[in-house]
């Protein structure tokens, strides 16, 4: 069975299926409902309905695309890979809310039953595909719906929860959801798995925007404006090597979200509307600030389902937005780390990002 296993490049491993199918799956969200709910918005403002098209098919894809980008990290061969778009489908389609876990679970099976028939009979065209889209199809009439009302469940914990306990929620989602997009885990995948809009969104991305402002703003002194922009624009994640090495220097982005969560919530009352993945993605790309514009003009279907509406914005929520994705998390966060290198606890180069 081992060496079938490794011959089939079939792995049970954490890694494989929790940082890089979890990634991979994120990557697919972004290319098809993230990327399509701007462009759609975008054609709503501007009153352009082929912008609004364009947005709509590429928001439509986005089972296809979380499966197929799964298999993509599951190393899946051609037949295996390219059937996993019926299946990413049927599983986001029968998950309902919680489809995007559904997809994962489902399209995580399928792809490596796939993997162990391909190549193993002269009639591969129709076994690898057919026992690849039976398989994930029929799981997906069969756990789908459980595995998405679980999501929903605990999706609706968290938003409820923070609406009433806007405080101490906001601290605890900006403090978490910032830490899982430093690690190598994909918390745009697990804001969207979870649903995670208004209030709760609003922390998500305050949390977000906080390490990734946070550890290009500290590290300047080690990196210059190549890794201000790398950090700040792409992914705090560059940081893990380092902070595996020295954990402190994780404290002041930690702690600076764990100052604008609550003030995300309790004193701009900032709420994330737009697609639930952009309250995962920070500042990366500037996604979680668009999302929070995009809740403003268009609320997204979760949102809508939630009770948010449009809105104008005030300059209230412009500042807000401001304060609390760029401004805060860039003071906060340099106010921290010098006050720790002056105490010993960082040192000269322990922000170096690797070359």
């Amino acid at each position: 069975m081992k060496e079938f296993l490794k011959r089939k490049n079939i792995e049970f491993s954490a890694k494989r299926y929790g940082i890089d199918a979890l990634g991979a799956m994120a990557q697919g969200l972004f290319c098809s409902l993230l990327i399509g709910t701007i462009i759609k918005t975008l054609g709503q403002q501007l009153g352009v309905q082929l912008l609004i098209d364009v947005g709509t098919y590429a928001s439509g894809m986005a089972g296809p695309a979380m499966a197929v980008a799964i298999g993509y990290a599951l190393k899946c061969d051609p037949l295996v890979l390219f059937s996993l778009a019926a299946v990413g489908n049927a599983a986001n389609v029968e998950g309902g809310a919680g489809g995007p876990l559904a997809v994962l679970v489902i399209a995580i099976i399928a792809a490596e039953c796939g993997k162990a028939v391909s190549k193993e009979t002269k009639i591969d065209i129709l076994v690898t595909p057919g026992v690849t889209i039976i398989v994930g199809v029929l799981l997906a009439k069969l756990i789908a719906p459980p595995i998405g009302g679980i999501a929903d469940a605990f999706g609706s914990f968290i938003r409820r929860a923070t609406e009433l306990q806007p405080f101490w929620m906001g601290i605890a989602v900006s403090v978490l959801v910032g830490i899982a997009l430093t690690l190598p885990i994909s918390s745009a995948a697990i804001c969207h798995t979870l649903g995670l809009v208004g209030l709760a969104g609003g922390a998500a991305v305050a949390g977000c925007c906080a390490h990734m402002v946070g550890f290009a703003v500290m590290s300047f002194k080690e990196n210059r404006w190549g890794g201000l922009v790398s950090q700040g624009l792409g992914t705090s994640m560059l940081q893990m090597p380092n902070l595996v090495r020295h954990p402190v220097c994780w404290l002041p982005p930690v702690l600076a979200s764990a100052i604008t969560g609550p003030i995300a919530t309790c004193v701009f009352q900032l709420e994330m509307n737009g697609a639930a993945i952009n309250s995962g993605m920070g500042t990366c790309g500037l996604c979680g600030p668009i999302g929070v514009w995009t809740g403003w003009m268009a609320p997204s279907e979760k949102a809508l389902a939630e009770g948010a509406v449009a809105i104008a914005p005030t300059a209230l929520d412009w500042i807000g937005l401001v304060l609390v994705c760029i401004v805060l998390p860039a003071l906060l966060s340099w106010l921290f780390c010098n006050i720790f290198r002056k105490l010993g606890w960082i040192k000269e180069g322990d922000l170096t990002l690797p070359q």
